[in-house]
This record gives structure tokens, sequence and C-alpha cells, in this order.
């Protein structure tokens, strides 16, 4: 994949699919943000893997929900690079439970940190890359936002507010020619569903029509092209990447 710009941003970025995605992009020769908000080690690690393997990357500690934080973010790797080229807003957590029993806060504490976070970043790399009339936003979403899921009607609503939000912002990017799409991620193995016991696995393949679960390095190449020249004509879409279980 081609690339015209030389650096890009991932928040959330020091494990799971945020490092995978950090990994592919270095290995196409841009020069990789690494953002973490607690887990320093872990980015210092991922930075150490990706130089050790020939990439260029960088470690910025910040809050993505904080706005001052992320404002002073882009700056510092504005004044760094001379600009900012692409941004991955991948950070988020979850906090499942049922609707009738989820509190308030509980609820708003998953939109602050997926949804908001996504607002400030998008928000932010609009402003900086309109100034050099080039830039690509990815926004990872889930396949929850498209279709809900019970439990989670926090985390369906903060990933479907983001494909919205990413409409909103590619309307609004692309007479500055900066791109913005999202991807939409379906069951993805993770430390999580290797816990899993058999019985359970094989219920879940029965409905994905690819028969296994996704890998965070089949999003990342996905994240890749999306903000590669070679998706230059393509923006406020949202790939979805599931096996098929939502078509």
């Amino acid at each position: 994949m081609q690339f015209s710009g030389k650096n890009v941003l991932i928040t959330g970025a020091s494990r799971g699919i945020g490092a995978e995605i950090a990994k592919t992009l270095a290995g196409c020769g841009l020069k990789v943000w690494i953002n973490y908000r607690s887990g320093a080690a872990q980015a210092d690690a991922l930075k150490a893997e990706i130089e050790a393997a020939g990439g260029n990357a960088a470690v910025i500690g910040f809050d993505a929900t904080d706005d001052a934080a992320f404002t002073d973010a882009v700056k510092t790797i504005c004044d760094a690079d001379s600009a900012l080229a692409y941004l991955v807003n991948n950070a988020g957590i979850t906090n499942d439970k049922l609707a009738m029993r989820m509190k308030t806060e509980e609820f708003m504490q998953v939109i602050d940190a997926n949804l908001k976070s996504c607002f400030i970043g998008c928000r932010e790399a609009i402003k900086a890359m309109s100034k050099a009339r080039f830039g690509a936003v990815v926004n990872v979403a889930s396949i929850v936002g498209e279709m809900g899921n019970a439990g989670q009607a926090n985390y369906a609503a903060s990933k479907g507010g983001m494909i919205a939000l990413t409409k909103s912002f590619a309307k609004e990017g692309a007479s500055r020619a900066v791109r913005f799409n999202a991807v939409a991620p379906g069951f993805i193995a993770t430390d999580m569903t290797a816990k899993l016991t058999d019985d359970i696995k094989e219920s879940y393949f029965k409905a994905i029509p690819l028969g296994r679960f996704g890998e965070g390095k089949e999003v990342a190449a996905a994240a890749a092209f999306l903000l590669s020249d070679g998706a230059g004509y393509i923006t406020g879409e949202t790939l979805k990447i599931n096996g098929g279980l939502l078509m």
C-alpha cells in the first residue's frame, strides 16, 4: 500500500487491535505515534518491537477523553513532524450490563470513553489536516453499533454514534481533502475469546459464515487500506470485518 503522509496517531494503541494497527502501519513505512492512557509499559514494549522490526515509533501518553490533553498531543506531533497525516480513533472500553440494571453513569462512562474521545480526535484532526489539505481518519467502531446486542446498550450506542459521526465529519472534511471512514469488526480473537469454552466457540462459529473469529491483523489491514492512497476516493464509509455475520 502507498501512503502520501508520513505519520499516524493511534489512540488506545498499547494492546489488542490498536497494537496490531500500529505494527501494520509501521510496516507500511509510517511513523507510528502510540497513544496509551495507563499502559505505559505495554506502549514502550510495542515501540521496542516496532523498532526492532525496522519501523519508526514514538509513545505519547494522554487520556483521549480529555479535550486539552488531546489538543496538546496533536500539537506535540505537529511540532515534531510538521504535520499529522493520519489518525486512528481506537481507544475504548466496555461495561456490559442489562439496560434495566445499568446506571446512567455506567452508560455515560462508555459513551465518553468511546464516542466523546472519537469526536475530540476527529475535531482536532480536521483542524490540523485542513492546513495541509491532506489527511485521513479511521474510526474503530463495531458490529454491535450496527446490529445492537443485549447487555451492551452503552457500547452499541457509542459505536453506532461513531459510525454516524464518521459520516458527518466526512461531509465536513471533503472540501479540505480530509477523509473519514470507519471499520466495524465482528468477533475478533482476543484474550477474552481465548477463555471461552469450546462449546461456546462452536456456537459462535456456526453463526459466522466464514466459521471462525477474525484476527487483529485483519482489522489492521482494513484500517491501513482506508488510510492509504488506494482508498483516496472513499470517504464516509464503514467497512465491515465480521466474517459475514452481518451482511
